[in-house]
């Protein structure tokens, strides 16, 4: 993990110190930032390939608050025109290996964009803190930085197979809920020391950090908190960030400053990073509360709110849940049985992840519904990232991204099976439950993601065709 130390301008912090470094430390500050990595320009290059299939103004977009912000066309939308909510097609997202580019990174967004001005816009850090701070984004970009890839995944990843069983609260995220990208920010806990907090203090009360967008929704802004011990905890990784993938945040992933919590759901790391409040209670937002919580099956919504469900802190959603799911082969894929004289292997692959910095550390295959398992391939980029493999303390080893997993079968392997299925594990010998159980928000789906096997005619021939579970959004297909 990149460590930039910008210490000359961090003692006695004011807006005066800032305004008088020379000229020639303020340009060797942006040549270090703008110093090569081989990842970041790969995933540049990503960009560009993007680019060429004319991102622009959506027409959808014109009649909408965010008809001033391009977006790339094949992304999938989930909630209509309006806001935005989107995935790429799984194909797709992983033809991007492992870092996504921007534009088909999956978007959350619980309403309009807000337009903001590099220029003026400010981080305040207030409530219990010693000295509170006002901060511009010029402030911030010449403090110490970290530069590292995380996965980000939305709570609601694979929630349409919950859908299926029955209608949940939320919307139909397919199973690319979950994009890989390098972020650059300034340490949580540096701002925090800054402010004057300190781990070192015997608090009365416990100490919580409170984060607010500046995304004003019908029920106030959007926000969130952690502990303050989290926050300050070097080996978290808590990041303020405002590049991604090389580049100035783009408008719908938090222009021009968020938060980034490695390990935890998508939920948790508020774009449009405004404020920070630390307090002696959890964050007051709404959206605290009513959003990214797990319910037990036989809690409806009516029952929820009339018992007071939505407050009882033993069924908010932090870390991430382990899971994987199979991407080849792909939904509605289909090998003639003719092709089993000339090809003898076909390669199964997918992704897999889990949460709190822990490792994944096998997947397996069943062939034969779950009564064997074979153990795959499994392939974790992000242990020789550049950025990584710079990390000040490797003692600490923590996994903040996806991985990939692969194995070649015989293609005979497929006669007579009727479906394909994946578990992941991970360090704590977490894995995945057989069956889905429904819940009320329709959140941390991980049960065995199964591929359907069935034989059709193509033509004059035989096919084995293969089917996944549900498509994204409205789309049709999928055996559920």
């Amino acid at each position: 993990m990149a460590f930039v130390d910008r210490q000359p301008i961090i003692e006695n912090f004011s807006k005066e110190k800032i305004s008088i470094i020379l000229p020639n430390q303020q340009q060797q500050q942006q040549n270090q930032q703008n110093q090569q990595n081989p990842l970041i320009e790969e995933q540049k290059t990503k960009d560009l390939q993007s680019k060429d299939v004319n991102i622009t103004i959506d027409p959808r977009d014109v009649n909408t608050p965010d008809k001033w912000i391009p977006r790339h066309p094949e992304l999938i939308r989930l909630t209509g025109k309006h806001p935005f909510n989107s995935e790429a097609p799984l194909p797709l997202l992983m033809e991007q290996g492992f870092t996504t580019s921007t534009s088909l990174h999956y978007v959350r967004n619980h309403g309009p964009v807000p337009k903001i001005s590099w220029d003026t816009h400010r981080l305040v850090v207030d409530g219990l803190v010693p000295k509170t701070l006002n901060l511009s984004m010029d402030d911030i970009i010449k403090m110490p930085y970290q530069e590292f890839p995380v996965t980000l995944v939305c709570a609601g990843n694979r929630r349409k197979e919950q859908n299926m069983i029955k209608q949940t609260v939320g919307f139909n995220w397919g199973t690319s809920a979950i994009s890989t990208s390098v972020w650059r920010g300034v340490p949580l806990r540096y701002i925090l020391k800054l402010a004057g907090c300190s781990l070192d203090i015997d608090y009365e009360e416990p100490r919580h950090v409170c984060f607010s967008g500046a995304d004003k929704l019908p029920n106030g802004y959007y926000g969130t908190s952690i502990t303050l011990d989290w926050s300050m905890d070097d080996s978290r990784d808590v990041i303020l960030a405002y590049k991604m993938n090389g580049e100035m945040l783009s408008p719908d992933h938090g222009y021009p400053l968020r938060i980034i919590i490695p390990g935890v759901i998508g939920g948790r790391m508020v774009k449009w990073l405004s404020k920070i409040t630390v307090s002696n209670k959890e964050s007051d937002s709404y959206y605290h509360y009513y959003d990214n919580r797990l319910f037990p099956p036989n809690v409806d919504s009516e029952r929820a709110k009339k018992e007071g469900w939505w407050y009882n802190p033993e069924y908010i959603i932090y870390d991430l849940n382990i899971n994987s799911i199979i991407s080849s082969p792909a939904h509605d894929e289909r090998i003639p049985i003719s092709s089993f004289v000339s090809v003898n292997e076909y390669t199964l692959k997918g992704y897999a992840y889990t949460g709190g910095g822990r490792k994944v550390n096998r997947v397996e295959i069943s062939l034969d519904d779950g009564k064997t398992w074979l153990l795959t391939n499994l392939d974790h980029p992000e242990i020789n990232h550049p950025d990584v493999l710079k990390r000040p303390n490797k003692s600490i080893r923590r996994y903040w991204c996806w991985c990939f997993w692969s194995l070649n079968v015989p293609l005979y392997s497929f006669i007579g099976c009727s479906e394909i299925r994946v578990r992941a594990w991970d360090e704590s010998n977490n894995t995945q439950p057989e069956n889905p159980t429904w819940n009320l928000t329709g959140m941390m789906n991980n049960c065995h993601f199964k591929v359907k096997i069935s034989t059709v005619t193509n033509g004059k021939d035989v096919a084995l065709r293969f089917e996944h579970p549900t498509q994204a959004g409205s789309n049709p297909g999928g055996w559920m």
